[in-house]
């Protein structure tokens, strides 16, 4: 029996893939199954018949934790600008804790060898030898190795020290390829690690270079598709030559037994090489060459993997008739996961945290500057700053619920963005009110995605004044403090004063959910309408001093979403001509987004759907053909891109939100509304792969979502408690370090990570470090919403 050196990788593994046997490993090379098992990473593999690759992972974290603070002699607290400290023989210990201070967060605990870098990138470093291979009798070395290596986490040793534990994959090129079914060891003088047997059968052994959804298909998907492609560092990218043949295999386990008979055969595609441009920018984010393997006509449901010929295969997947319908349950219940103001308890989440910003526990008081002059919303005032100068001492009792904006804890407006496509995927596919979120208000008489939706609806409710105002949401006085959770906060917490562009936004999101209640519940449809008018009218008032060249593009176009959502519900002509005057479809070739000028898609498709007794057909004509060249537009960059993605603009940089974690597919799914067009929603699964997993990392960038995502996003609570993050949150994923140079963290990074930032190809750009905002970080509207959208439609549409 093939014997292999063993490593536990530091990502946890979802419940549910079966456990190894002895008879299992009696029959096979436990090469075959550790590669499928994620407790046991596989620390060999090829990814050619000539190039083996294996995967070094260096260094262990013991996290920093809460531990109780007990007071000796010469402890002393001192304050810097990064927060209060606790020093103790001139030594910085931690942080303390709490209002009564009696809770130490202290720091990380770094252990293990690093790798010989040196040594492990000289060939002589390596040897291999076969007992039944007649080109590797005598132990050969290779004639080439190439590199990458990245950090997987890292540690905070002290205030100023950090530590990194790293991935090195390097990769072996030897002259004569190996052959099916022989046992190969692996040595490696001088590098002090134990030798690797396995045995080369990549019709069973995980690749790296295999990339097919994580998540999976259902059986009608007219997409099914997965990717070859490999990056080797300082090697570049690998070129496979066409029409590789590659299969579909099942996964599913009969008794210890792996059905090996392929189910489904096909032959890999070129699809872009390492210099075709993947968008306006005439950039390549991918720098290799990528394959598609197609399998869309096998409708089977079943466990898979898809195995290239020479290479190996990919991580198993589903398919299934609810698969979308699982997707969509775990991120929508992200939006669970975020809520602030209450607990997270059983029998809603096994993610369980105390109840936190609630008024009752945290004071919260009013501040006198208003969300829409800081830079938290569209102003340019240093929202700190600004808040510290501008304090109160008037409690806000009503002051809680909402969603916290990311990883920390402040609540604003734009929430609503993505709450406005919660209620829009129940105006345009129903079914997904039959998708149950196992929610605290699961039981009422709603659906669950309208009662979640109503959960930040009514926070802002709550923040609207007698006078319609409406305040844009909560904030401290700073980041929060190092070791604090949520609801140990002892930060100076504000109201935002009212503003109009808040009013607008909470305008537009309160009449379009009294419409959605009309039937279901018309008292409180019509407690949102009066409310709605009241929070329109406050912000109309305020328009005459707002007028000029000079005003805010976003304030006029929430000014046309509530005008058109306020004439969608009451008929009343008065907001039909605001909606007209301020629309920029009076103009047959105006966009529905231009950057730093207009944002009027939300309006589009709300009057592109209008009935036509209700509209001016003009402007709704051209409102329509608006979105069809938006969705072409996608459909577009989609076909252009290696792996499909897509932007909701083409010239968009990738970084934060217009990265790809989440699917920009907003235009496609609207497409396919208006016009049934079949390769709107084709296109929506195509833009949804890469951030399902089909990419080179074979990573979600959703919590909790597939066998592989993400283990260190930036969620403070998850951090601060040192358990797994909640599930169902769509993080930032990849940045493009050529297109953001001067981002704070690559010079952490670069000391680690080979080869240089600078030369990753942005695709593989995702580091998952806690300390990272731009790549594991999210927000509420940028990710959380859109991913929720897309995903709910697939579940809720026939194919």
């Amino acid at each position: 029996m093939a014997h292999f050196a063993r490593h536990r990788r530091r990502y946890l593994w979802l419940a549910g893939i079966l456990a190894f046997s002895l008879a299992l490993l009696l029959g096979r090379s436990l090469w075959d199954h550790v590669a499928f098992h994620r407790e046991d990473y596989p620390q060999i593999y090829t990814v050619h018949p000539q190039i083996i690759a294996v995967e070094m992972n260096t260094g262990n974290i013991e996290r920093a934790e809460q531990v109780p603070y007990r007071v000796q002699p010469g402890d002393r607290l001192i304050e810097r600008n990064d927060g209060q400290w606790v020093q103790r023989m001139g030594q910085v210990i931690g942080n303390p804790i709490g209002q009564n201070q009696d809770l130490l967060y202290n720091f990380d605990q770094y252990s293990g060898a690093d790798l010989d870098l040196v040594k492990a990138d000289q060939i002589q470093s390596y040897r291999l030898e076969s007992p039944d291979d007649r080109q590797y009798e005598t132990p050969q070395i290779p004639i080439a190795i190439y590199r990458k290596s990245k950090p997987t986490d890292m540690a905070e040793l002290n205030r100023a020290d950090r530590q990194w534990p790293l991935r090195h994959r390097l990769y072996l090129r030897f002259a004569e390829p190996l052959s099916q079914g022989k046992t190969y060891r692996l040595t490696f003088p001088g590098l002090g690690r134990d030798p690797l047997t396995f045995r080369y059968d990549p019709q069973h052994h995980w690749s790296e270079a295999i990339h097919v959804s994580q998540v999976g298909f259902h059986p009608d998907d007219p997409l099914k598709q997965g990717f070859l492609s490999l990056w080797m560092g300082n090697g570049g990218g690998l070129t496979y030559g066409d029409h590789l043949q590659f299969s579909l295999v099942d996964d599913q386990r009969d008794g210890y037994a792996i059905a090996d008979r392929p189910l489904f055969t096909g032959r890999a595609e070129h699809r872009k090489g390492p210099q075709d441009p993947e968008d306006p920018r005439d950039r390549n984010y991918t720098q290799t060459d990528v394959y598609s393997l197609d399998f869309s006509n096998f409708r089977r449901p079943g466990r898979y993997r898809l195995c290239v010929a020479g290479v190996g295969c990919s991580w198993p997947f589903e398919i299934a008739r609810d698969l979308w319908e699982k997707v969509f349950y775990t991120v929508a219940r992200g939006f669970y996961h975020q809520r602030s103001g209450i607990a997270l308890t059983a029998p809603f989440t096994d993610w369980q945290r105390p109840r936190p910003f609630h008024p009752e526990d945290t004071p919260i008081y009013q501040s006198q500057v208003s969300l829409m002059e800081t830079n938290m919303g569209i102003g340019d005032r240093n929202v700190f700053e600004a808040l510290q100068a501008e304090t109160s001492t008037t409690p806000v009792p009503e002051a809680w619920g909402g969603y916290f904006d990311a990883g920390d804890w402040d609540r604003r407006i734009q929430h609503l963005e993505a709450t406005r496509l919660m209620l829009e995927l129940v105006e345009i596919s129903p079914k997904i009110t039959e998708i149950p979120l196992n929610i605290p208000e699961s039981d009422n008489a709603l659906p669950d995605i309208i009662d979640e939706a109503l959960w930040n609806l009514s926070f802002y409710k709550r923040l609207q004044l007698p006078n319609g105002g409406v305040r844009g949401g909560i904030e401290s006085t700073s980041h929060p403090k190092r070791g604090e959770a949520s609801w140990q906060n002892t930060l100076p917490t504000y109201v935002y004063a009212p503003d109009p562009w808040s009013s607008y936004l909470y305008a537009s999101g309160a009449a379009q959910v009294a419409w959605i209640l009309r039937e279901r519940n018309p008292s409180q449809a019509e407690d949102y309408q009066k409310s709605a008018i009241a929070a329109m009218n406050y912000a109309e008032a305020q328009w005459p001093q707002l007028q000029g060249a000079d005003t805010p593009h976003q304030v006029r176009d929430a000014r046309n979403l509530a005008a058109v959502e306020l004439y969608r519900l009451t008929g009343d002509p008065p907001w039909h001509q605001i909606f007209l005057e301020t629309t920029v479809f009076s103009d047959p070739a105006a966009p529905t987004m231009v950057w730093a000028k207009h944002h009027q898609r939300d309006a589009a498709f709300v009057y592109a759907r209008l009935p036509q007794s209700q509209a001016d057909l003009r402007v709704q004509s051209q409102a329509y053909n608006a979105l069809i060249r938006e969705a072409n537009a996608t459909l577009a960059q989609s076909d252009q891109t290696a792996f499909g993605w897509t932007k909701d603009d083409p010239y968009q940089p990738i970084g934060w939100g217009a990265s790809f974690g989440s699917p920009k597919a907003i235009a496609l799914v609207r497409g396919h509304v208006l016009t049934r067009d079949p390769r709107y929603r084709k296109g929506a699964i195509a833009a949804s792969q890469f951030s399902l997993g089909a990419n080179p990392d074979n990573l979600t960038y959703t919590t909790g979502l597939g066998l592989n995502h993400p283990q260190h996003p930036l969620i403070l609570d998850a951090r601060v408690q040192g358990k797994a993050p909640p599930p169902g949150i769509p993080l930032y994923g990849p940045l493009d370090a050529q297109r953001f140079p001067d981002y704070w963290q690559w010079e952490r990074l670069r000391p680690v990570t080979f080869p240089d930032v600078s030369q990753w190809p942005t695709t593989e750009a995702y580091f998952d470090v806690f300390l990272f905002p731009a790549v594991t970080e999210f927000t509420v509207m940028q990710t959380m919403g859109p991913a929720t959208y897309t995903w709910g439609y697939l579940a809720a549409t026939d194919p």
